[in-house]
């Protein structure tokens, strides 16, 4: 699917903000600085990967048709990230 310009700016900002949230959290850095004092230097990786479907007339209600397979971890994650699913 092409974007068009708007579409790319939001999906950038959806992407922006969630860095900016996970390097803004106390817990992030609580959780590093433990791993710091036990000797470790932990390097971050994140992979963020933003799927966008259409919605054409009549079908509002697409997201009844999509079936997720989630880990615990994920599902903790995205709890921590306060999204709601």
């Amino acid at each position: 699917m092409e974007l068009d310009a708007n579409a790319k700016l939001a999906v950038r900002e959806l992407g922006e903000s969630i860095n900016k949230a996970i390097e803004n959290s106390d817990r992030v850095a609580d959780a590093i600085e433990v791993l710091r004092n036990l000797g470790y230097e932990p390097n971050l990786i994140l992979k963020l990967e933003i799927g966008l479907q259409e919605i054409e007339d009549g079908e509002e209600d697409f997201h009844d048709e999509i079936e997720l397979d989630l880990t615990d971890e994920d599902l903790r994650t995205l709890r921590r990230m306060k999204i709601k699913f």
